[in-house]
């Protein structure tokens, strides 16, 4: 991840883009890119993936990282542990032995 983070940043400082990728900008272009995704499987048949949209979804999934790697960058905020913490959260909020299975909100357990 740092390595890609490095990356993205010399792309970034070599085209002179930082003062376009603003925390706003980069959160609208991680939603656009997002949506990109979504354009994929939109009118799919049960929810498949045809073998010729493969590389552009992979793509597509590379802008999202991309994104969003600057956009934590840009706001100070370390990815890999917010991930790790929401993860617990997660795991407290969606126990196994009431969520296996079941596609409920953490809020509809009982």
């Amino acid at each position: 991840m740092k390595n890609d983070l490095k990356k993205i940043l010399q792309f970034q400082k070599d085209r002179d883009w930082k003062q376009y990728h603003l925390p706003k900008n980069l959160a609208i272009s991680l939603a656009l890119e997002a949506a990109e995704i979504l354009e994929i499987f939109q009118w799919t048949k049960d929810n498949e993936l045809p073998e010729e949209k493969r590389e552009q979804l992979g793509e597509e999934i590379a802008d999202v990282y991309s994104y969003l790697l600057l956009l934590s960058h840009e706001t100070g905020i370390d990815i890999q542990k917010v991930f790790k913490r929401k993860m617990e959260i997660n795991e407290k909020k969606y126990p196994v032995e009431k969520a296996r299975g079941s596609s409920k909100k953490y809020s509809e357990f009982c």
